[in-house]
């Protein structure tokens, strides 16, 4: 994080000096005027109040205590001209910081403001680690078997070590956020906040404030300074989720933060340099949102230094085993369940389902079923009926019957790309039409209200794919029983 010092002094040779000396820590430094009362001169204050002793009022107790109930609960550090103990100790037990004699060498008092400066930073990175309940995530958690997610990872490792700026492409639920913190967790910054936001929680009017910060005074009810994230994230990571939520005139700032370095809080007219790597994401395809007008091309190519795009857990599904054991002992654990294992059938189904919802979806099943358990071992009743109806409604008929894997596709129609799209589109839709219609009446044993039930289609509009592919409620029925 940032850490802002202001300096009030009761001459300005002395706050110039003070200025020169904390130069070099790399701190966000303002100057109060060297006239005037205290109070107007202290501002904010922000995380520690460099104070010439002649410039803070009496008694310096209640001074003191003001200051450290300031809205940031900065610390003092009193600069004085002379030595004195008596004077010294009351200022300590006061609750100030330190005292510095002003004719210390500059060097000296660099290194005591230093001291302070680690011991505060320290404090506010732990404080955002609680804050956000960071928790450790690592490569390894996506090691995989699987063909494609190798050739994945050996990408991701290797934009580990450098600062360029990530974007994170792939459906919803894949983990975008969870490899965002991984390549963190393991970079040159992992001791530094990760700072997650996403752009499309927050109402347009508070984003820009909630980015970048705020003074007092810039809009209504903004009653002190505000850090934005930026500025908390300073010398770690910023996760910019939903950045194709992003609105046009905050994709400028954005873009302004990439090229320079610099952020400038709502309703100031100073810049503050900033140092954080950027990773965005994005379940959108960004670049029909800049065709129509939506996203910057040009902030495009600044984030999308390096792109990765998580493959979806239907490509993978060697991984979907790990994944259950994984969250089965985290979720056992916090729900205090005394579950121990899926059953090898409730494995099996949901191996075979095709998870539309990726990662994210396996995760709400597994916390789902731990809850309805009843013994110790979860079993395929203890699945939401979606996941066990639908591998009922796959394996109704024969493959055969019109559906072919990606892999039969590619093998048996590489004629298709010397046909028109539109040709082939519709023939394919039409197929996919009939072979979901007869497997849905089949399962529901040709009743329209249970199909549309089932399908979320309406009765009539069944009833209209029936007529158009030839099929009959008679054709779906049990034969057994019945009089020829």
């Amino acid at each position: 994080m940032l850490l802002r010092v202001h300096i009030v002094a009761h001459r300005a040779p002395l706050a110039q000096r003070m200025t020169e000396i904390l130069e070099p820590l790399g701190l966000s430094v303002t100057c109060g005027a060297t006239r005037g009362p205290f109070w107007d001169r202290v501002g904010e204050a922000g995380d520690l109040l460099i104070a010439s002793h002649p410039a803070l009022p009496e008694p310096i107790e209640e001074t003191v205590a003001a200051i450290r109930n300031l809205p940031d609960h900065p610390e003092l550090i009193v600069i004085w001209n002379r030595e004195n103990p008596e004077e010294r100790a009351r200022l300590l037990i006061a609750g100030c910081f330190a005292v510095l004699y002003s004719r210390l060498p500059d060097e000296t008092m660099r290194q005591a403001i230093q001291s302070f400066v680690l011991r505060r930073h320290d404090a506010s990175v732990e404080r955002i680690r609680r804050e956000i309940a960071e928790t450790d995530y690592r490569l390894s958690d996506f090691d995989s078997p699987n063909p494609v997610m190798k050739g994945f990872l050996n990408i991701v490792r290797r934009v580990v070590e450098p600062d360029s700026s990530l974007l994170v492409l792939g459906e919803t639920g894949v983990g975008k956020e969870r490899l965002a913190r991984a390549i963190h967790s393991e970079s040159p910054r992992a001791s530094q906040p990760f700072i997650p936001v996403n752009c499309a929680a927050m109402p347009e009017t508070l984003l820009d404030g909630e980015l970048f910060g705020y003074v007092r005074g810039a809009f209504t009810g903004a009653t002190r300074d505000r850090r934005g994230y930026f500025e908390l994230g300073h010398g770690g990571t910023i996760f910019l989720d939903e950045i194709g939520e992003l609105p046009k005139h905050l994709q400028v700032k954005l873009l302004r933060v990439l090229q320079e370095r610099m952020i400038q809080p709502l309703g100031s007219e100073e810049t503050i340099e900033i140092d954080v790597r950027i990773m965005a994401a994005t379940n959108r395809n960004l670049e029909v949102e800049i065709e129509d007008g939506r996203f910057r091309r040009d902030l495009y190519y600044r984030l999308g230094v390096v792109t990765l795009e998580i493959p979806p857990l239907r490509r993978h599904p060697e991984d979907i085993p790990k994944l259950l054991e994984r969250y089965l002992r985290e979720f056992k654990d916090r729900l205090g369940r005394p579950v121990t294992a899926f059953s090898d059938e409730a494995v099996q189904v949901l191996s075979e389902y095709g998870w539309p919802g990726n990662i994210r979806e396996l995760i709400n099943v597994v916390e789902r079923a731990i809850i309805l358990c009843q013994g110790q071992f979860l079993t395929i009743h203890d699945l939401p009926n979606a996941i066990v109806e639908k591998r009922a409604l796959d394996r109704t008929l024969p493959v055969a019957h019109g559906i072919h894997s990606g892999a039969a596709i590619d093998q048996e129609h590489t004629h298709l790309i010397d046909k028109p799209w539109k040709d082939v589109r519709d023939s394919h839709l039409n197929e996919l039409e009939r072979e979901y219609l007869h497997r849905l009446l089949s399962i529901t044993r040709g009743r329209l209200v249970d199909a549309s039930a089932h399908s979320g289609i309406s009765s009539r509009a069944v009833y209209a794919m029936m007529r158009k592919h030839g099929f009959k409620k008679e054709d779906f029925r049990p034969k057994k029983g019945r009089r020829e």
